[in-house]
């Protein structure tokens, strides 16, 4: 098979990961049809809304891809059954969640969608399908996904050839924010197979704009854990720089130059050495746990204990930033105002799944803070989602993730603007590295706020000298200088 043999491609899944590389592909090969399906309507009809800065992905540069193939050879559509019909190749690329009960709860991954699609695949497909991996899964999934086809290509039809399955795994390695250029110049694309001519055939499609040395091939299982194993390492090295912040603030070192010595070395390198809240989004803290699990269950528990800590550190730096915020603002934060800025988990997107920013706002809430939320990108009733409170509700004992806790007078409201958020506080707290939060003209703003006023900047992206200069005290994480 080669790519002239695929015409028609469907993905399942019109999130984060599906509707951007859909979007490129589709823009790339222009004589592939690309049909992007999704059972929620609402997110259907915002990939077609005319204007294209209501798409429900925000990434720089989507719109234009979007803009040069939809209505082309890009559709977005509810008729998953008739798309899976139409198709030479299904990608799978639907949320693979943490189990929150059962066995393996807290750690593996639940794949029940994954095992819908497989079923569904399975009953409207139309006669060689290649199924492909999309979603990030534990080892071994893909003998889940052939059991299931495996079963409708044995029944066969009578209305036509009998059905016929490959199944790959190509895992995506976008980051959010910088997704569009991760897919059209990308480090590699790893597909994994045993068929060498389904592979070569979802090679060819890449091939049309990747260099052929950046393809990689492997074989199923190496593939499913190479994306498992790739957040892992940067998620530890997030870990690991912020470890080193809180040293350097008790010793009087500076993080930055550390990172900057240490990533001179060219064995280490300068990526994922900036330190902050923490890391978030939807796969780093699901696919360690995941990974954890997966150790433990095959007999390696120092193995799965030390990808265990690269979590726990994360939640104790998010959970240290706001034992530092309560303990700087005099022991109590109770009725004070905080602004946050930035609630996505990181700048240049409106992803808000694993936001440092929840469980550090949740940490302040429990003290009782007033906060003033602004993200440029991210809305109020996503705000509302991601915290299951309610704007201007005073939180409940039985929402309080945290059972210890004895203070639930703390209240949230989202703002318009950085002047409205600061406007009264007594502290502003910078979550998400927004460029806009880099420029604030403190000597212009710093009068809004209450004296003695503090500004925590988890980002380390703030002027310090102006911030002084403005009249305000300054934190910044990693800074051990007199500050």
């Amino acid at each position: 098979m080669n790519n002239n043999e695929i015409k028609n491609i469907c993905c399942i899944g019109a999130g984060y990961v599906g509707g951007p590389t859909m979007a490129v592909i589709a823009d790339r090969c222009p004589d592939i049809q690309v049909t992007v399906v999704d059972l929620n309507e609402a997110r259907i009809q915002a990939w077609n809304e005319k204007d294209l800065r209501k798409l429900p992905v925000y990434e720089p540069g989507l719109d234009q891809v979007v803009k040069r193939a939809r209505g082309r050879n890009l559709h977005y559509s509810t008729e998953v059954d008739a798309a899976i019909a139409a198709a030479d190749m299904v990608f799978i690329s639907v949320n693979t969640p943490t189990k929150n009960k059962g066995i393996g709860a807290g750690k593996a991954s639940d794949l029940r969608w994954v095992e819908a699609c497989s079923r569904q695949v399975a009953k409207c497909a139309r006669g060689h399908t290649i199924v492909v991996e999309k979603s990030t899964l534990p080892v071994r999934t893909a003998e889940v996904i052939k059991s299931i086809l495996s079963s409708a290509q044995s029944e066969g039809t009578n209305q036509g050839p009998h059905k016929s399955f490959e199944v790959l795994s190509n895992p995506e390695f976008l980051a959010e924010g910088t997704a569009i250029n991760d897919l059209e110049n990308p480090d590699r694309i790893l597909i994994g197979g045993e068929s060498e001519i389904a592979v070569e055939a979802l090679a060819s499609i890449y091939g049309q704009w990747v260099p052929s040395e950046r393809i990689l091939r492997t074989n199923l299982w190496s593939s499913e854990l190479s994306k498992l194993t790739a957040n892992a390492f940067l998620a530890q090295r997030i870990s690991s720089i912020n470890s080193v912040a809180a040293l350097c603030e008790v010793t009087g070192a500076d993080v930055r130059e550390v990172a900057k010595a240490i990533g001179s070395d060219s064995r280490i390198g300068t990526k994922f050495l900036r330190s902050g809240p923490g890391f978030g989004g939807s796969c780093f803290k699901k696919d360690i746990l995941n990974l954890v699990y997966l150790c433990r269950h095959f007999g390696l528990p120092e193995v799965a204990d030390y990808w265990e800590n690269v979590v726990t550190l994360n939640n104790w730096q998010q959970e240290r930033i706001a034992r530092l915020v309560v303990q700087t603002l005099y022991g109590t934060i109770a009725g004070k105002k905080i602004a946050i800025l930035g609630f996505a988990f990181k700048a240049n997107t409106n992803d808000t799944r694993e936001s440092p920013a929840i469980s550090i706002i949740y940490n302040l809430l429990e003290e009782g803070a007033k906060l003033a939320i602004f993200d440029p990108k991210v809305k109020k009733e996503q705000i509302e989602a991601s915290l299951g409170i309610m704007e201007e509700t005073q939180l409940d004992p039985l929402q309080s993730k945290n059972i210890n806790s004895i203070s639930f007078e703390g209240k949230w409201e989202s703002k318009n603007n950085i002047v409205e958020a600061l406007e009264g506080a007594d502290a502003v707290l910078i979550l998400t590295e927004w460029e806009e939060f880099a420029e604030i003209c403190w000597e212009k703003l710093a009068p809004l706020m209450r004296k003695p006023a503090w500004v925590f900047d988890a980002r380390a992206i703030s002027n310090v000298q102006a911030i002084k200069d403005a009249g305000l005290n300054i934190w910044r994480v990693g800074d051990g200088a007199e500050q």
